[in-house]
């Protein structure tokens, strides 16, 4: 495909509501996480397939054959901040039916992130990237926000394809023990998190919704240095999967690099 022609293509396809991957890292990943896209465009393709060949030789083929090189200044008028490796991607969502199905699937091996009404969309990316890294089965939020808003793929450097990615009201959740982080809980330390929980996180600002409040089966609260008010949310989704990992069969996992 000619360069022109890509840059014609992207605009229809953006237009018709493809998920935009902006930089090396978030299409790396969508590429060995078995996403579907359709095309991407680099100001510079060498250096996209260096970068490959340093960093992630395993997908440098697939992105030989998928990055069409374009000008800069036609990839700039394209994505509205284009990443400093210069390279970007349209991706296809996944199917919501599909990806309910992976979230109620029983017997769960990993627990499902639950962000109850979050505000913030970079925190909800950072979340994603965490919840792929600890190999949970998904992450759901309820409320207003998308999870696939372009903010928050971004910040989950494209590992929105390597866990099952949806919103969900409170009353659709699926199924599995609910464990709600709350400042009341008992110490987590003291806990030990099954494979199947629903871990639930409020949001930024109010916390706990009372509806996610009143379907949680167990509260349970993170350890704090007296008058520090809260942790940032993804640091507590962090800690929160780090005790699953070395209590459930997480801790089984090996390490790797994402």
């Amino acid at each position: 495909m000619s360069a022109d022609a890509a840059v014609r293509e992207w605009r229809v396809r953006a237009g018709q509501g493809a998920i935009l991957l902006d930089g090396f890292h978030a299409v790396k990943h969508a590429v060995r996480f078995g996403a579907e896209l359709p095309m991407a465009l680099a100001a510079d393709k060498k250096a996209v397939l260096a970068l490959a060949d340093q960093l992630a030789p395993d997908v440098r083929d697939a992105l030989d054959a998928l990055v069409v090189e374009t000008d800069e200044a036609a990839l700039r008028g394209l994505v509205p901040r284009l990443h400093p490796t210069g390279v970007a991607a349209l991706a296809v969502r996944p199917d919501r039916a599909a990806q309910l199905a992976v979230l109620a699937r029983r017997p769960r091996t990993s627990p499902v992130v639950v962000l109850d009404e979050p505000r913030n969309l970079g925190n909800a990316g950072a979340v994603i990237r965490l919840a792929a890294g600890f190999g949970a089965t998904g992450v759901v939020t309820t409320g207003d926000l998308d999870p696939w808003h372009p903010t928050v793929v971004r910040g989950g450097a494209g590992l929105h394809f390597a866990t099952a990615v949806e919103r969900m009201a409170v009353a659709e959740l699926p199924p599995g023990p609910v464990y709600a982080l709350d400042a009341e809980g008992e110490d987590i330390r003291d806990v030990v998190l099954p494979d199947d929980a629903v871990l639930a996180f409020g949001s930024e600002r109010s916390g706990l919704s009372a509806e996610l409040r009143a379907r949680t089966d167990r509260l349970v609260s993170l350890p704090m240095r007296a008058q520090v008010s809260s942790y940032n949310l993804a640091t507590s989704v962090g800690m929160t999967l780090f005790h699953w990992s070395s209590t459930g069969s997480g801790g089984r996992r090996g390490p790797g690099r994402v």
